[in-house]
């Protein structure tokens, strides 16, 4: 249901509407008419509409087709999605066509360029960064460095199963190729995040095609399952209901203090979640390994990708081949299983580390900035730490700039501070250790706020 046009006599091309008829009337919109078109409330609940740079965009019918899956653009409708349309598109000329097709008009003259609320000024002076960054050439992609990356998985790769075939799988060498796969495995979920960022290789095809092979061979996960659930994360961070990253609230984990506090009120009480920084340490890693398992068969049988199943089916088919005539099946079930725990562990840590001791709470509309900067933190730079974290240590400027390099990261690091200092932004660095104690107190506290809010109600 569209509001009444708002005829102006000023033509901007011919579009055919609803009933066939051509309109070449220029249709302007508010802010307010916008916000209604979230596919959530009546009398509008099948509409969708977002903004990009002042032109209003109905997704209605082609949020079910967006490349990028469906909700991650429908998370941002009745919004202002301009800043994260840029930040997720390599080259934006290529998804003109799109968009073309989906215009209905744009914001009336008296609208501001953001809803009322957002700081214009941040919001300015990031796209004055966005084009600084572009000009500094901080978005291409050194070879030569991904070269090397991928290089020192393959080494260490081979390495486990050298380990196996000359020395056996007696304790020493089954703990060291237990060691080495699992560092493989880890380097790897490195990699292919980049590839999935469209940050390894100078267009955007070549990174898919690259992503979706390497994903499945070397991984066995389908690069669109991960990419459906990360892209959501990236444009909604922490935001509940929007980040699949806070699904385990409130099954596992009571999340965010305020999330907490409303879950207490409600009495619901799914897992003792006072005790939730003890049982994070064995539940989170233990649980993400069968989920990501059968997570990953589901998804594929479901969307009916068979290429992304029958790369997947090859890789655990290459994987035994290769092991168990050295082994046997018992002792390569025990090697795998126990590196993708390592892994699991590995994995979990070092994602959760920037993210759960932040603020975790519904959406709340907020600039690309602000929301970026409360939902993340970076931890201290070292060659050690940018190798563990695969460079995720610099969380911030990583979510701000989802495309660029990882290696070109702390070059943009002092123009994001300077950034945040000009707002009174807080940007969080912590050493290693920090980040990770602060998820268990950060588990902790929020446990406590839970109980208060279960018992005192």
């Amino acid at each position: 249901m569209a509001p009444p046009l708002q005829d102006t006599g000023v033509g901007v091309g011919e579009k055919r509407m609803n009933g066939g008829e051509i309109c070449s009337r220029r249709r302007y919109f508010t802010w307010e008419e916008v916000a209604l078109r979230t596919g959530r409330i009546k009398p509008y609940l099948q509409e969708r509409w977002l903004v990009i740079d002042r032109k209003v965009y109905d997704i209605t019918q082609f949020h079910q087709r967006h490349p990028g899956g469906s909700r991650v653009i429908s998370h941002y409708a009745g919004q202002d999605a301009t800043d994260a349309f840029t930040a997720f598109h390599l080259h934006k000329d290529q998804v003109s066509k799109y968009l073309n097709s989906l215009l209905i008009g744009e914001l009336a003259p008296d609208q501001p360029s953001s809803e009322p609320g957002k700081n214009q000024l941040l919001i300015n002076d990031f796209r004055e960064l966005r084009s600084t960054v572009e000009k500094m050439g901080l978005l291409k992609p050194n070879g030569l460095f991904f070269f090397l990356m991928f290089l020192h998985v393959i080494v260490l790769d081979v390495a486990a199963w050298l380990t196996i075939w000359y020395f056996g799988s007696s304790w020493l060498p089954f703990f060291t190729g237990v060691a080495l796969f699992t560092v493989a495995q880890t380097q790897m979920s490195w990699f292919q995040h980049d590839l999935g960022h469209l940050s390894v290789l100078k267009t955007s095809k070549w990174n898919r095609v690259v992503h979706k092979i390497f994903m499945s061979l070397l991984k066995g996960m389908p690069a669109q399952w991960w990419n459906y659930l990360h892209f959501q994360h990236h444009a909604k961070p922490n935001c509940f209901r929007k980040d699949p990253d806070l699904n385990m609230h409130p099954i596992l984990f009571a999340l965010g203090k305020n999330l907490a506090a409303e879950l207490g009120m409600q009495k619901k009480k799914f897992m003792p979640y006072n005790y939730q920084h003890k049982y994070f340490f064995i539940m989170a890693p233990t649980l993400l390994v069968p989920f990501f398992q059968l997570s990953i068969f589901y998804s594929s049988i479901k969307r009916k990708e068979w290429l992304d199943l029958a790369l997947i089916v090859s890789y655990n088919i290459r994987v035994c081949l290769i092991y168990i005539p050295l082994m046997g099946f018992k002792h390569f079930m025990a090697y795998y299983w126990l590196s993708r725990l390592l892994e699991s562990c590995w994995f979990t840590w070092v994602s959760q580390m920037n993210h759960i001791p932040m603020n975790i709470d519904y959406d709340k509309n907020m600039d690309w900035v602000s929301m970026q900067l409360q939902a993340t933190c970076n931890v201290e730079q070292s060659p050690f730490n940018d190798w563990f974290t695969g460079h995720l240590n610099f969380q911030i400027e990583h979510h701000l700039f989802p495309t660029m390099p990882r290696h070109n990261y702390w070059r943009v690091a002092p123009l994001v501070k300077s950034l945040c200092a000009k707002y009174g932004i807080e940007y969080q660095t912590k050493t290693l250790l920090e980040a990770f104690a602060d998820i268990l107190h950060s588990l902790k506290d929020s446990g406590e706020v839970w109980l208060d809010a279960y018992l005192h109600r």
